[in-house]
């Protein structure tokens, strides 16, 4: 089907942009902010995202928890919207918790490793996806160089693998740039996941654990093939779950 024309005012086709993006990305917080819930009271979000997205009312696009969103679309225009509805004296508190849950999300993924690792200083973490998302090399707002910049600042060493992403900011300059996976994850104590790129569905359990010095898989997109990490020997943790 050909998609409507819909013809508006100036201002509201420009609202309309801006809430379009603003409502994906409060759709991503809500699956966060659900997949805290599951981890708290033992349900399973990968069982529970799903079912609620087969409801036509809220569908499963975007319902998708981990590290959460970035970019410069997302964050640009919820910033956007924030700062301008306080030019008028209002405050969009939906949208700054949206904002919120979304670094929040970061943080656990730190978090999740200093609960198995303990301290970070001293600890070799690969990053397994640098861009905001798959099929881009776009690194703006992107949820892995916040990830790691807080494990270089608390001591850790970082190894990195993305298929397109060669090259760093001079910030990061300390990240290794390896050439593929298990060259990223050699003699890691964790690997973080945090770019669902559809290759890092394909990595070989066996071979991870053969180059790791430790066992701790963080899968920042619940992306990974849980049934593949079965008897591998590593220790396999999403978001949610």
């Amino acid at each position: 089907l050909a998609p409507a024309l819909i013809t508006t005012e100036l201002t509201s086709a420009e609202m309309i942009k801006y809430a379009a993006n603003a409502f994906l990305a409060t759709k991503i917080s809500f699956a966060n902010e659900i997949a805290q819930m599951c981890e708290l009271f033992g349900a399973d979000v990968r069982e529970v995202l799903p079912a609620i997205g087969a409801d036509h009312r809220i569908s499963s696009a975007f319902l998708n928890p981990g590290v959460g969103w970035g970019g410069s679309c997302f964050g640009k225009d919820v910033a956007a919207l924030i700062a301008s509805s306080q030019e008028y004296g209002y405050t969009p508190s939906m949208l700054e918790a949206t904002v919120d849950i979304n670094q929040a999300q970061r943080a656990s993924a730190v978090r999740k490793l200093q609960r198995e690792l303990h301290s970070l200083k001293g600890r070799r973490i690969a990053l397994l996806g640098l861009a905001f998302k798959p099929g881009t090399d776009d690194l703006r707002d992107s949820p892995a160089l916040d990830i790691a910049r807080r494990l270089l600042a608390s001591g850790a060493a970082v190894s990195a693998f993305d298929p397109v992403v060669k090259t760093l900011p001079e910030e990061f300059e300390d990240i290794r740039i390896a050439d593929d996976v298990y060259a990223a994850a050699e003699r890691a104590d964790a690997v973080v996941l945090a770019t669902e790129w559809p290759e890092f569905r394909l990595i070989d359990p066996a071979g991870l654990r053969r180059v790791m010095r430790g066992t701790l898989i963080v899968d920042g997109r619940n992306c990974l093939p849980e049934a593949n990490f079965a008897g591998s020997g590593l220790d396999l943790v999403g978001f949610g779950w």
